[in-house]
């Protein structure tokens, strides 16, 4: 990084200009699996995490997943990776400073979908009913 960028004054972004990188993290940090890790990995903040754990802790994701997710995040500066000099290598990762921020922001997201969650599958019922019915309208 230059002394430039570093030095530089942070620029807000806006979600509603289709330029704005903005777009790009919502997609990444919005994903079930994004928000699985920062949880796994903030709940043992500040200790580090290895690759197999995460995996072992997250139903459903598979290595390759895990792997794309946890790259994207190390790229965007919200997960630290250090690499053990061992046969094999081990590999764990952290959340960083910044990565512990967006903990708190995703945990009330998590939340929110847990207590909503059987509302928003009667309201999913209810309009795929509504759907079936000859001479309802599409959306």
């Amino acid at each position: 990084m230059t002394s430039q960028a570093k030095d530089a004054p942070a620029v807000r972004g806006d979600l509603f200009d289709p330029a704005c990188p903005t777009r790009r993290l919502l997609d990444r940090i919005g994903t079930k699996w994004t928000s699985m890790a920062v949880k796994v990995l903030a709940q043992a903040a500040p200790d580090e995490v290895r690759f197999a754990e995460l995996l072992r802790r997250m139903p459903g994701v598979s290595q390759k997943m895990l792997s794309v997710t946890l790259r994207s995040l190390v790229r965007d500066g919200l997960v630290a990776r250090r690499v053990e000099p061992s046969v094999p290598p081990g590999v764990h990762y952290r959340l960083t400073p910044l990565g512990l921020s967006l903990d708190a922001v995703l945990a009330a997201v998590r939340d929110w979908a847990e207590e909503h969650m059987a509302e928003v599958d009667r309201a999913n019922e209810l309009s795929d009913g509504q759907q079936d019915r000859p001479g309802s309208a599409g959306v």
